[in-house]
């Protein structure tokens, strides 16, 4: 389903699969699934990076295992595209990416994995833009994933996004135009940390106001790119798809899954714990049962967390027994 992508991005994606300690031992068991999704220039390989400080998260599940977790197959996917990330979302600029999940990935893990099988043995679960994807997964696609986790996703576009909108244009004004910038970006042998804001905008705007139409990337800008006018319509767009504003829309789906866990840290560096707080607010409006905990720390370095909603999902997504359901 990605072949042909509009960013040229290879359609052939490795995704390594995680398969629980007794997988070999227990022949004729099944077990549920969660997809794990990465945050933005993240893909699934990344989860399994070793490192002195975190733990891969094959040796998370196995230690969470080993303490009364229940037994899961992970599946982490590739959605990267030139851009940094696809927010897990089709679109004319990058690519159906969407679709590649619940319509490639899905049916091709149960065809080749001993799955429970069903959206309520099914999960989705993520960070930052990986969070997004699993909010909006579970809003559009309820029928394919009964429980979700998002950890410091992206919400309140007004608070996580728009004041970086005009850094990105005066980024893109000193580089002498947007097909300067990605062609000296994608040069350069060393990505520079200060490259992320520009990178994460057009990133955004691929993701959330494609336009086939528009030369030279099929992209609509918040901004214009010259006089730095701000461009009301196109903003609007992007709130389409702000979770804030999707909830409305999908208030009768969230109500449905098993489970719903958010969570973020007090001290995101782009406030996005303001934005978790909105739409937990929501969630109570429409009376939709969800597990909502704040933390002290950042945005980064913060997977840790998985140690506390994978074994949520575990509990939502076993074979018999009721979710496990709290409000906040």
């Amino acid at each position: 389903m990605l072949a042909g992508n509009a960013a040229g991005d290879p359609s052939a994606r490795r995704v390594p699969v995680y398969l629980p300690p007794s997988y070999d031992r227990a022949p004729e068991r099944r077990y549920p699934v969660v997809f794990l999704l990465t945050g933005f220039m993240g893909r699934g390989r990344m989860l399994l990076n070793d490192s002195p400080w975190s733990a891969s998260i094959d040796d998370r599940m196995d230690a969470l295992v080993a303490k009364g977790c229940e037994e899961m197959i992970l599946v982490m996917p590739d959605c990267f595209t030139r851009y940094g990330g696809s927010q897990y979302l089709n679109s004319t600029a990058t690519g159906r990416y969407q679709d590649h999940l619940v319509h490639e990935l899905v049916p091709w893990v149960d065809r080749t994995y001993r799955t429970l099988g069903g959206r309520d043995h099914r999960g989705v679960a993520g960070k930052s833009s990986g969070g997004y994807g699993s909010l909006v997964l579970g809003m559009k696609h309820a029928e394919t994933f009964g429980a979700i986790a998002c950890h410091s996703g992206d919400i309140a576009f007004d608070y996580c996004y728009r004041p970086d909108v005009p850094k990105f244009c005066a980024e893109v004004q000193r580089a002498g135009g947007i097909e300067r910038w990605l062609a000296r970006f994608e040069a350069a042998v060393q990505k520079k940390h200060e490259d992320f804001v520009v990178l994460n905008m057009l990133a955004m705007a691929a993701c959330y106001s494609p336009n086939p139409a528009t030369q030279p990337f099929g992209i609509d800008f918040p901004i214009d790119l010259d006089s730095g006018r701000w461009r009301e319509e196109v903003w609007a767009r992007w709130l389409e798809w702000d979770p804030l504003v999707m909830v409305e829309r999908h208030a009768a789906a969230l109500r449905t899954l098993r489970a719903i866990y958010l969570d973020c840290g007090v001290r995101d560096e782009w406030t996005l714990h303001l934005g978790a707080r909105l739409l937990t607010a929501r969630f109570q409006q429409h009376r939709i049962t969800h597990e909502y905990l704040e933390y002290d720390d950042g945005h980064m370095n913060v997977s840790y967390r998985y140690d506390l909603s994978l074994p949520w999902l575990g509990k939502a997504l076993k074979e018999s027994g009721s979710a496990p359901a709290s409000e906040q």
